[in-house]
């Protein structure tokens, strides 16, 4: 009987129960329970929710009480209807400036008015399923205005940290500053500077121990540092003031001009959906870093989902309903509190739902204990996160895909005409900047050796017709033509003007070469606006190719339709169409081929298109056997013989010219690797890929079973030992890692081998694998697993266990272990599973050998 399967003994005073046939058995009713991550992450957001409320109450001017309703309704009521399961919401810093302008213009009571408007305008949107079109607009734009909004509070929370009340504009403020600095209040910027600094120093404490105390939030170390300090020295400062809950000020009727209000609930719509549907998709990117979250491995299904944005549109609705007629701040979902849900182990929404049941508790029993806060120290936690709002990551972002403008355009926008006023400038800037785009080409003529070149940079429409057409005539009648065109785009206005003109100049007894980026591109008939295709030497090469994108780095083997390729194998003149007539509409509508683009091809994978696996050898990129009678088999595929000539030629064509300056760097310094990475000769296992390295990055060792021989024990073959000795002695490689893989054909060998047979070079290598297989078998050493799941199968067990043994044996080496004693080199073990792409360390200082998964690096910082 399988150990898996629980054994119980026959109990004859058990009740035995009897059902109808057929009728499925009775079921007891599931009782509700929540997990213990759930409620240690709760308690984690709610530490945090808890200041950041009443300090973003208090930079909006609204009652402190209104935080807190908004943070208790944001977390029970989106927790429960949300469409992001993990998305913390409540009173958000990006919201601050547009409440206080309406507090300060219509009165608190028809702000709530105001906001409730605004949730039923967000259920109305989430009716319409609209939600994705929200995340059409550009990131600049909203970057632009979180940084806007994030100067505004900083500029306005610094008086109140200096010890004055700020202003309601921002120039004001400005100009206010001067004299407030002239006039600081001491016990305020004490109090302030000491919250700033606990939040600065707080989450840098090195070491175990600063490990344990950064699970404590920092926004709460500071508070309630600065108000034990505060308390303690018995300072004289504003603190929060929390009224009784029977004079809790609730919503009224909006009251001022019918203009003003609609542009108010437009705006309050605006900043609330577009900020909580941004942070639920930030919030699937940290769900998707955490395995135990996904349904990544086989046969287990995905414990939170995506967001469903339509619904999490719906759930902010009702909420920002629920919290203006309570008389709470306007709700959206949080990004700090979110990713700190996240981080802190939360797996359903049940963590959401109780923190915002705290911070209920929390408002109903800790009211004398809140109104210890020194109001100062709220207003240097809100700074602080104004300050942040501004992200250097954001702007590097907008500055590398050439939107600086609009995002600079946005943020000045904001500070100094307000939300809706700055997102409408930012708008329009952006069109600008996308018009200017589109119409800015560059055409140049020049002639070198006899042949004209006319260069076309740029889209290529109608407005660019006039220059391209002085450029064509500069070229004498008769002459030799090659143009260019480096762009994306053509429409039918310049197609035909160069189409008529081409006709001409060859009637004349000229020649004309259209070429695009790429070389061997030409332009055929058009497909749509423009259509490129291959002269006939080159069609069945790439025009042809059936390959995606990211596969560029791959030697792939494309497969050649059958209406290019003749009967013998050879590809057939496509020159009239430039496209087979048996490519699909996908394929057409794709428009891929295999020179892939020069970004792609420096290795910049962008992972789209169907998984690997999926069935026929047009999608999975193997070529077909060819026949013994040359015609390629059913599909006609191309002979093996020009695979490597085809796949040199890519990387001459494509790569070559951009790596040519670092190889000849690397051809003058020498190697200078930092990594010896010894993994198994597989030709799935693409070291460089899984490493994102490059070259000169590896000193790379590759054989069958990433197999270390001890010393002593190789029996002719050092060759494993001498790139060692090598790596460690002479390049002085900094680490090494052994790296096994799924599937592994040495070791499947290594269990199905039988004694005796005779001794082939395979056999007679493989039995540097029989101590891992003793090791294996050896009931005294626990076996080596991965995070979260036991291995597949006996091979998948194998191969876990072979990397750990080589790693004993690679200390047995004597350079190695002169290196370890050193402390220079250090050693890792990893195992990639070929199926998941997924790979896994083992973890240091774990004496139960356990190979944990890598998850998605926060790149951000």
């Amino acid at each position: 009987m399988s150990a898996c399967v629980p054994t119980r003994a026959n109990d004859p005073r058990r009740e035995t129960r009897i059902h109808e046939p057929h009728s499925p058995p009775p079921t007891r009713p599931r009782r509700f329970r929540i997990a213990g991550a759930d409620v240690s992450a709760s308690i984690a957001v709610f530490l945090i929710a808890l200041p950041l409320s009443l300090g973003i109450a208090l930079a909006t001017g609204a009652p402190l009480q209104a935080g807190l309703v908004a943070a208790a309704v944001g977390g029970i009521v989106v927790g429960w209807l949300g469409g992001s399961p993990l998305q913390v919401s409540g009173p958000a810093a990006g919201l601050t400036v547009v409440t206080a302008d309406l507090i300060q213009r219509y009165g608190w009571r028809t702000t709530c008015a105001i906001t409730v408007l605004a949730g039923l305008a967000q259920l109305g949107l989430g009716c319409l399923r609209v939600a994705r079109s929200a995340l059409a607009v550009s990131p600049a734009i909203v970057h632009g205005m979180l940084a806007g909004i994030g100067v505004t509070i900083a500029v306005a929370q610094l008086h109140i940290v200096l010890g004055s009340t700020p202003q309601s504009v921002v120039l004001d403020n400005l100009r206010a500053l001067p004299a407030q600095l002239a006039n600081l209040h001491p016990a305020a910027v004490s109090v302030s500077a000491l919250t700033l600094a606990l939040l600065l120093l707080w989450p840098r404490i090195p070491g175990r121990v600063g490990r344990l105390l950064r699970k404590v939030p920092a926004a709460l170390v500071a508070v309630t540092g600065a108000t034990a300090t505060a308390s303690l020295a018995g300072l004289t400062l504003p603190k929060v003031d929390l009224p009784s809950w029977s004079s809790h000020a609730l919503a009224g009727l909006p009251e001022g001009p019918v203009l003003g209000l609609a542009a108010a609930v437009l705006t309050i719509t605006l900043v609330c959906s577009v900020q909580s549907l941004l942070g639920a998709v930030a919030v699937d990117k940290l769900v998707a870093s955490r395995p135990d979250l996904v349904g990544a491995r086989p046969g287990r299904s995905s414990r939170v989902g995506r967001s469903d944005l339509d619904c999490e549109l719906l759930g902010q609705g009702a909420a920002n309903i629920v919290s203006g007629t309570l008389g709470g701040l306007p709700v959206a979902g949080v990004a700090v509190r979110s990713s700190a849900n996240v981080q802190a182990g939360a797996v359903s929404r049940n963590s959401t739902m109780l923190h915002g049941v705290f911070v209920v508790v929390a408002a109903l029993l800790m009211v004398p204990i809140l109104e210890l806060i020194p109001l100062a120290s709220l207003a240097a936690l809100v700074m602080a996160v104004g300050i942040q709002m501004v992200s250097l990551h954001h702007i590097r972002t907008v500055t590398r895909h050439r939107e600086v403008l609009v995002y600079a355009v946005t943020t000045l926008g904001v500070v100094f005409f307000g939300v809706l006023e700055g997102v409408a400038v930012g708008i329009a800037m952006a069109v600008a900047v996308a018009l200017h785009r589109l119409t800015r080409t560059r055409i140049t003529h020049d002639e070198k050796e006899g042949v004209h070149h006319v260069h076309v940079r740029g889209q290529l429409t109608f407005l660019a017709v006039p220059r391209l057409s002085r450029a064509l005539h500069l070229v004498p009648q008769g002459a030799e033509v090659v143009v260019e065109l480096d762009g994306s785009f053509m429409d039918h206005a310049a197609y035909e003007s160069l189409q008529d003109w081409q006709n001409t100049h060859t009637a004349h007894g000229g020649s004309v070469e259209l070429i695009g980026r790429r070389a061997g591109v030409r332009i055929g008939e058009p497909t749509g606006p423009v259509g490129l295709h291959l002269d006939a030497g080159n069609a069945a090469e790439s025009a042809d190719c059936r390959c995606h994108p990211w596969t560029a780095w791959r030697n792939h083997q494309c497969e050649i339709p059958e209406s290019v390729t003749s009967q013998d194998g050879h590809p057939r003149d496509t020159q009239a169409t430039g496209t087979g007539e048996s490519e699909s509409e996908s394929d057409r509508a794709d428009g891929v081929s295999c020179d892939a683009d020069a970004s792609k091809a420096a290795g910049e994978l962008d992972a789209v298109g169907e998984a690997d696996g999926a069935e026929g050898p047009a999608r999975s990129g193997r070529p077909v056997e060819s026949r013994a009678d040359g015609s390629g088999g059913a599909e006609g595929s191309r002979p093996s013989a020009h695979q490597l000539a085809r796949g040199i030629s890519a990387f001459q064509r494509n790569t070559a010219p951009l790596v040519r300056s670092e190889l000849a760097r690397l051809a003058r310094e020498g190697q200078q690797p930092s990594q010896l990475f010894l993994t198994c000769a597989d030709s799935r296992l693409v070291t460089s890929m899984i490493t994102s390295s490059g070259p000169g990055d590896l000193f790379v060792v590759r054989n069958v079973g990433n197999l270390i021989p001890l010393p002593g024990q190789e029996s002719g073959d050092d060759s494993v030992a001498a790139a060692i000795e090598y790596a460690v002695d002479v390049l002085q490689v900094r680490s090494i890692t052994v790296c096994g893989h799924s599937g592994c054909g040495a070791m499947q060998a290594l269990l199905n081998s039988e004694p005796g047979g005779p001794q082939t070079p395979l056999r007679r290598w493989l039995r540097h694998g029989l101590p891992s297989l003793e090791r294996l078998s050896d009931e005294s050493r626990p076996w080596a697993r991965l995070a979260g799941r036991a291995p597949a199968d006996a091979v998948e067990q194998l191969c876990l266990t072979n990397v750990v043994q080589q790693l004993e044996h690679l200390r047995a080496h004597e350079s190695v272990a002169q290196a370890l004693r050193a402390g220079v080199l250090e050693l890792h073990g990893m195992y990639f599973h070929v199926g998941e792409a997924q790979a896994y360390l083992l973890t240091e200082g774990n004496d139960d050998e356990v190979f944990d998964d890598v998850g998605v690096a926060d790149l951000s910082a």
